[in-house]
């Protein structure tokens, strides 16, 4: 059974920073594409970023481009998310996702989401 379980959120005043983990269980870790998608209160899902199977290729959302950094440890099943310059509008739940092979493009399954709070 594929389990993505996101830990590291919290309330973070402006301007700070924070790192999110994703530990995945019950497939090759390895072998995914892994993304990180969000989802402010009262809006829609918003994909954040990707990280390739290597972890050698990243890409990014235009509003955290330069803030944030998608990292992953295939030896640990673990997917992280780096975010520096915290801004006010990225308060959301975040949520990793698993990709559906090795190519970039669609995810099958959600962890249950880490609430980031943005506030002073």
């Amino acid at each position: 059974e594929v389990q993505l379980v996101e830990s590291g959120g919290g309330l973070v005043q402006p301007g700070g920073s924070l790192r999110l983990s994703c530990a995945a269980s019950g497939f090759t870790f390895s072998s995914y594409v892994m993304n990180w998608v969000r989802q402010a209160p009262g809006k829609g899902l918003e994909w954040v970023s990707h990280i390739d199977i290597g972890g050698g290729s990243t890409r990014y959302g235009d509003s955290v481009k330069g803030r944030f950094t998608i990292s992953r440890d295939n030896a640990k099943n673990t997917l992280y998310l780096q975010m520096s310059s915290l801004k006010p509008e990225d308060t959301a739940v975040y949520y990793c996702a698993k990709g559906l092979n090795w190519s970039p493009g669609g995810m099958d399954y959600w962890g249950k989401g880490t609430l980031v709070t943005v506030s002073s």
